[in-house]
């Protein structure tokens, strides 16, 4: 694992009366190789046909990227790819490509879009390796992309965005050419100044709303920001069921003792290894609003503890259909969701010994046997979130 976490977020609106953005964010995790690719494709126009466009640009960008294809050759494959319009004029989307290594290596590569703002210590920051190169083909002549690349270092950030951004207010009499490359720069050092360790999200958000009150909150093109941030990782740990051998309970439990971030327990049987071993003691919490809600336990130490399977399977629910925009409430899958999105270094310990009083031949095996649950959740922490997880099976 690198020294730093690499927090990233992503704030879109398209104007009213459109049904999609024809904005298009994807992005990819590759573990093995420790690289993460992310593409945002601009297409032109407004809705279904600006999306199509944007899709098919940011996902031919994302593969060609996977595959080590250099940028202008990538990019004349997606030239000749894009369809032509009903009056026969070749169509167009713009995209930029970020590629972020484990070691901290970023290259950017933008055609067309707005460039991506670059802070360090706060301040705006140049890399010093910039450079051009051209698409190749006759039909492409003119056409080049901008590379960028650098180290990152701690609490550098990148914020990338359509021209939604940049052209937001244009018109308008303080702002006849649009909010400008410079202003959403002098906008996100502000930010920075007010608040040091704002987040990627709050961040992408507070540019994206600057951008629909530029427009009189009413935006008249798709708009979208991305921010990558990094910084120190936040650490959690979460447990779930029982090791294997008996004997390796003492070990287990010793080594959730010495974890230094928040720990979470999910089953009862677990947690009462856990409290055996290291002599402490449960206490049951009831809710008298809800005598039906999976229960809930305090344990020294222990930031939650409660139920295993049921909780582990609801939790994988609330990831698949996570929206940050909603209110989650109380309940221990939905508390352990929020400490899931507050942190990035995720550390599981997954016991394998079978509790048998879950054990129903007639459940699919993925809610049957905790281990099968527990790497789906892993798969949409890494893929969907962004989050660097371990697992270990005892």
């Amino acid at each position: 694992m690198s020294e730093f976490h690499i927090e990233i977020d992503f704030a879109q609106k398209h104007p009213s009366g459109q049904i999609v953005c024809g904005d298009v964010f994807i992005s990819k995790l590759i573990k093995e190789d420790g690289r993460t690719i992310l593409v945002l494709s601009d297409g032109v126009g407004h809705g279904v046909r600006a999306n199509v466009l944007a899709t098919m640009t940011a996902t031919m960008a994302l593969n060609y990227t996977a595959l080590y294809k250099r940028p202008e050759a990538a990019a004349r494959i997606i030239m000749d790819a894009l369809p032509h319009n009903s009056e026969g004029v070749k169509t167009y989307a713009t995209f930029t490509i970020i590629e972020l290594e484990s070691d901290g290596m970023v290259r950017i590569v933008n055609y067309d879009n707005p460039k991506s703002v670059i802070t360090r210590n706060g301040e705006p920051y140049t890399p010093t390796t910039e450079y051009l190169l051209d698409i190749k083909g006759a039909e492409n002549v003119g056409k080049v992309l901008r590379c960028r690349e650098f180290r990152a270092m701690k609490e550098d950030r990148i914020i990338f965005m359509s021209d939604g951004i940049t052209q937001s207010g244009m018109g308008n009499e303080k702002m006849r050419m649009g909010w400008g490359q410079e202003s959403v720069e002098n906008f996100v050092v502000q930010q920075l100044a007010r608040s040091s360790d704002v987040s990627a999200r709050r961040l992408s958000k507070k540019v994206l709303n600057k951008a629909i009150q530029n427009d009189k909150f009413e935006l008249q093109d798709d708009a979208s920001c991305g921010v990558i941030y990094f910084r120190d990782p936040r650490e959690m740990l979460l447990v779930t069921g029982p090791p294997f051998f008996k004997a390796k309970d003492k070990d287990f439990s010793q080594r959730i003792q010495n974890y230094s971030g928040i720990k979470i327990v999910c089953g009862g049987t677990t947690a009462e290894i856990i409290a055996r071993e290291l002599n402490l003691e449960i206490e049951t919490e009831i809710s008298l609003s809800n005598p039906y809600a999976i229960p809930k336990y305090a344990m020294k130490d222990f930031h939650l503890v409660t139920e295993g399977i049921l909780t582990i399977g609801k939790i994988e629910e609330l990831l698949e259909s996570y929206d940050d925009e909603q209110t989650y409430g109380d309940s221990p899958a939905e508390e352990i969701v929020k400490q899931l999105m507050q942190h990035d270094r995720i550390l599981v310990f997954v016991g394998t010994r079978i509790n048998w009083a879950h054990h129903d031949p007639d459940q699919p095996i993925e809610m049957e046997i905790r281990k099968f649950v527990v790497k789906r959740i892993v798969k949409l922490l890494e893929e969907k979130f962004f989050k660097e997880v371990v697992i270990n099976f005892y």
